[in-house]
């Protein structure tokens, strides 16, 4: 016997898939998260392909919420990220939890994929030498690798966002004579700096990568975003801070330091340190005193550091900065592994810090229009960097706490601009 269906339902029923439809996407970033790092490429995936992100501040710990497509769905599957699929009620209710002014939450629009540039030497160089370039290679995150010759240039501009390699910026070639003076690497490292600095006129390399830093410097201050880890942060203010003297020994640039470096040094032309007294040892490793890693007695199981809680509705940008799924980091080492907390210039905002020691691990700032965070140590899943370790395996570390913190900063640019508040 035939079963009839009254007409009003079977118009219902048409009206079903339009009714639960899902609106949006959601890649939660708690626990839930099966790859964070991933994750952070898949936002960038959907910016590059002319959509928007909403990044939910806060919001298990620190979520995307994107307007859904099958590709999207299709783009998480194939990167094993893991994602919810939320109707509109469901959008609704996040919303107006994100929303209420008791919780601290908020949500910022991501609209534009920033075009990203390192700041690497181009040969010679493992990818186990940045941790930018691991974690940027692993989320699939597309950039181009410049340096001295192309920032020399004037490509800086064609830029959003640019990282500095654990570079050594004073000259000095990290101080690493006395180790490595005799090995290919560095010896072929010495001589494309020297050819380059005299292609550009400089008798010098010093005077080369204070000319590098200078425009770099200019570029921050012109609307640019700098990130730097390691010896890329503190090397780079010491250069800028003593243009108008010499603090390289003569096995790195044929003269002797200037035996009045000190009293010579020009704070005024540095993004973040100030007050810092220079190594002028050639033989010693550590540029100054900012960085007290060399001084520094913590063991590692006690080495961590804690990121500060911002109000994500008031101090919009360094709460950007922070967003993570733990508060705790893991400690790392490096040629900058923490930055003394005395020698931050007044304006510097510590992101997270070792309470238990007078250091600063994540800084930010903004100078001119643009703005700049440092980041100490080398490898945040590498305690203790080795010139022979292998490059670490970031599918073994696909939820790393200390590796979201670079993340965080490769999609800051894309966020509509919004300055702290308080």
């Amino acid at each position: 016997m035939k079963r009839f269906i009254p007409r009003f339902l079977l118009l219902a029923f048409s009206f079903l898939p339009l009714l639960t439809r899902a609106a949006s996407l959601l890649i939660p970033m708690d626990d839930a998260q099966k790859d964070h790092l991933k994750s952070y490429g898949v936002a960038f995936w959907i910016l590059k392909n002319g959509e928007t992100v909403d990044w939910l501040l806060n919001y298990r710990g620190g979520s995307f919420l994107a307007g859904y497509n099958q590709k999207l769905e299709n783009e998480c599957k194939v990167r094993g990220v893991s994602y919810e699929v939320l109707a509109d009620a469901q959008v609704s209710q996040v919303l107006a939890q994100i929303n209420d002014p008791s919780v601290n939450m908020n949500m910022v629009k991501l609209e534009k994929a920033p075009k990203i540039a390192v700041y690497s030497p181009k040969v010679g160089v493992l990818p186990s030498d940045d941790a930018v370039i691991l974690v940027l290679k692993y989320a699939e995150i597309p950039f181009d690798i410049i340096y001295d010759e192309e920032v020399m240039k004037g490509v800086l501009p064609k830029y959003d966002w640019l990282h500095l390699h654990h570079e050594d910026f004073t000259g000095q070639y990290s101080k690493n004579f006395r180790r490595y003076a005799s090995q290919p690497k560095y010896i072929e490292d010495r001589q494309i700096q020297e050819m380059t600095a005299h292609k550009f006129g400089f008798a010098k390399v010093s005077k080369l990568k204070l000319a590098v830093a200078q425009r770099i410097r200019d570029y921050c201050a012109g609307g640019g975003f700098l990130f730097a880890m390691c010896s890329g942060a503190d090397s780079f203010d010491i250069a800028l801070a003593a243009q108008n003297t010499d603090i390289v020994g003569t096995m790195y640039d044929g003269d002797p330091a200037d035996p009045d470096a000190q009293s010579k040094l020009d704070f005024s032309q540095t993004l973040a340190f100030q007050n810092f007294t220079v190594n002028t040892d050639p033989y010693t490793h550590g540029f100054s005193n900012i960085d007290v890693g060399f001084s520094r007695r913590i063991p590692q199981e006690e080495d961590l550091f804690t990121l500060f809680d911002f109000s994500a509705k008031w101090d919009v940008v360094p709460c950007m900065l922070v967003q993570d799924h733990d508060r705790v980091i893991k400690g790392f080492r490096g040629l900058a592994t923490a930055f003394n907390k005395d020698k931050l210039k007044p304006t510097v905002t510590i992101l997270g810090e070792l309470k238990t020691a007078n250091e600063a691990r994540y800084i930010h700032g903004e100078f001119g229009k643009g703005q700049w965070t440092f980041y100490g140590g080398h490898d945040p899943e590498e305690y203790q960097p080795s010139p022979n370790s292998p490059p670490t395996d970031l599918s073994l570390h696909p939820n790393s706490p200390g590796y979201r913190l670079i993340l965080n900063n490769v999609l800051f640019p894309a966020a509509r601009k919004r300055h702290q508040k308080t």
